[in-house]
């Protein structure tokens, strides 16, 4: 049987769990870390700011945004590439 571990930290590169324990995180969304660096959290405010919260759902039921296009034009651009779609994974 496993023993749950419970999470004492944020969820970054490095975590705490019980017993004071520090690990590698290699199994969150956030394993590199940069969830909890400041500019990201600047970014993610700001775009709220904007934008509101809410994750809606998939483009194809409640529509495409403006936002979603000035991401594909960025990825595009970086790429090198002629268009981009991106899709919601889980």
């Amino acid at each position: 049987h496993k023993n749950e571990r419970i999470l004492t930290t944020p969820q970054g590169a490095s975590i705490g769990v019980t017993g004071g324990v520090k690990a590698l995180n290699f199994c969150a969304n956030n394993y590199l870390g940069l969830g909890n660096h400041p500019e990201v959290i600047k970014g993610s405010q700001d775009i709220m700011n904007d934008w509101g919260y809410g994750l809606a759902s998939v483009r194809f039921i409640c529509g495409t945004q403006q936002i979603h296009k000035d991401l594909e034009n960025a990825v595009s651009k970086f790429l090198g590439t002629e268009d981009t779609i991106l899709y919601a994974a889980c």
